[in-house]
């Protein structure tokens, strides 16, 4: 545990986790006194990534979500082509099923209509909107309200995970926030890796726009073993995991009803981190009142956190609904729902009848991405070129005799982003600092396949 702990501090440059002092990226001046919105009084948010694509999972409209869903992140925006920065979102009509955008704008307004939120997510896995300048901020914030007034969209969500500039995006969204006022919804995405040292941006951006942040769900999986709030490494897919990670940013100046856990709802829908539903409750459990805990607990319990996050509500549908019904359970949000066609009871938020319940979803991770073609989570037997018999990493007939000139992948070797292995007969390159996670094929783990060698 020392090795890996003095090997993680080198590798990153040095940690400093929760309980050190950081410097928040600057503010543009004349800030809002603005109150970050939260969750109903007593309620807590359980959220859920819905597909704006068909990925293999399940394709479904936004009336099939069930109620337990309070907050509902539609993935994901895009692009504006032309204009540095913008945003916008284009419904994909063919991919959905022919589902049309008056459809969707009647299904936002009815799930608004019940008490529960819709978010527009930006970024994903594939998703890379850049916010660097004064300019870029400026219309990150003018498309991101304009979207939010077509749509009905109560917020943004913000998972990019190709870099971010702490002190423009925090910019961006506080402009949004002067337009949108007090009830606007910013949640955030980020990855584990993102709070491991002070100087990662998300850590910055995370300090910078607390008082306009209703909550941060990082995404607990695809990851590999990370230091935890108390100096110590956990694996993925433990209780402990949950637990001492969320403990970063609860000890790092968040009120508690900020901080959510991000769990993918089915193994499917993660390159590793998954982990059973009961677990999830336990870490709730363990954080708010220091009970059901692993070897980690709080010194203090903190009372209501912010709630729970999945990738995805289309991945939950495949498991009936399974994690929408034991934490929206646990939460208050409600039931899981089970029959399309109108739920009957159950429904929280003033929901009443009507809603076409019973999807299931699983963000993050894998993290809140937008894979097609039905390779997800580094699962065998569905990727592509061709492989056959379980064989991972989408090779096309199989590579065989030839000889791989990067070290073999250890389970007990710490790799930080840029690192080359092999495995299996390919090479991998690691994506950031990871130990312990098999390379295997997925568009939102850490190792990105670089070929057979």
């Amino acid at each position: 545990m020392l090795a890996a702990l003095t090997a993680a501090t080198v590798a990153l440059g040095g940690l400093a986790l929760a309980g050190t002092s950081a410097q928040a990226a600057p503010q543009p001046a004349a800030q809002p006194a603005t109150v970050a919105a939260a969750a109903a009084p007593g309620h807590q948010w359980l959220t859920g990534y819905w597909h704006n694509f068909n990925n293999g999972s399940v394709v479904m409209p936004l009336s099939d979500i069930p109620p337990a869903y309070n907050l509902v992140a539609v993935a994901f925006a895009d692009n504006l082509t032309g204009t540095p920065g913008g945003i916008t979102f284009n419904l994909s009509t063919a991919e959905l099923n022919g589902y049309t955008v008056p459809q969707f704008k009647a299904d936002i307004a009815a799930i608004r209509a019940q008490g529960r939120k819709v978010i527009l997510s930006v970024g994903g896995e594939k998703g890379n909107v850049i916010v660097s300048n004064a300019t870029e901020a400026k219309n990150f914030a003018d498309t991101a309200y304009a979207l939010m007034q077509e749509y009905g969209f109560d917020g943004v969500d913000i998972d990019l995970e190709h870099g971010i500039n702490a002190t423009y995006m925090s910019s961006a969204l506080h402009q949004l926030s002067a337009k949108a006022g007090p009830n606007l919804i910013i949640a955030m995405a980020p990855q584990t890796i993102d709070y491991q040292a002070t100087s990662m941006g998300y850590y910055q951006l995370t300090l910078a726009i607390k008082d306009i942040l209703t909550i941060v769900n990082t995404q607990y999986y695809n990851s590999g073993a990370m230091m935890g709030c108390n100096q110590q490494v956990y694996s993925q897919g433990s209780i402990d995991f949950l637990t001492s990670l969320s403990c970063i940013q609860l000890e790092m100046g968040l009120r508690p009803d900020q901080v959510g856990i991000g769990v993918p709802a089915v193994q499917a829908a993660a390159g590793g981190g998954y982990q059973p539903v009961a677990n999830v409750i336990k870490a709730v459990d363990c954080l708010e009142t220091g009970t059901n805990c692993g070897a980690f607990k709080p010194a203090t319990p903190y009372g209501k956190i912010g709630g729970v996050m999945t990738w995805s509500i289309n991945w939950d549908k495949k498991n009936n609904y399974a994690l929408a019904t034991a934490v929206g359970a646990r939460l208050g949000t409600g039931s899981g729902g089970g029959t399309t066609g109108g739920t009957t009871g159950g429904t929280t938020g003033g929901t009443t009848g009507g809603t076409t319940g019973g999807t299931t979803g699983g963000t993050t991770g894998g993290t809140t991405g937008g894979t097609t073609g039905g390779t997800t989570g580094g699962t065998t037997g569905g990727t592509t070129g061709g492989t056959t018999g379980g064989t991972t990493g989408g090779t096309t007939g199989g590579t065989t005799g030839a000889t791989c000139s990067a070290a073999p992948w250890s389970a007990t070797t710490i790799y930080t982003g840029g690192n080359t292995v092999s495995h299996n007969g390919r090479t991998w390159q690691a994506k950031w600092w990871t130990r312990g996670d098999a390379p295997a094929p997925s568009d939102w783990g850490v190792w990105k396949d670089l070929g057979a060698c």
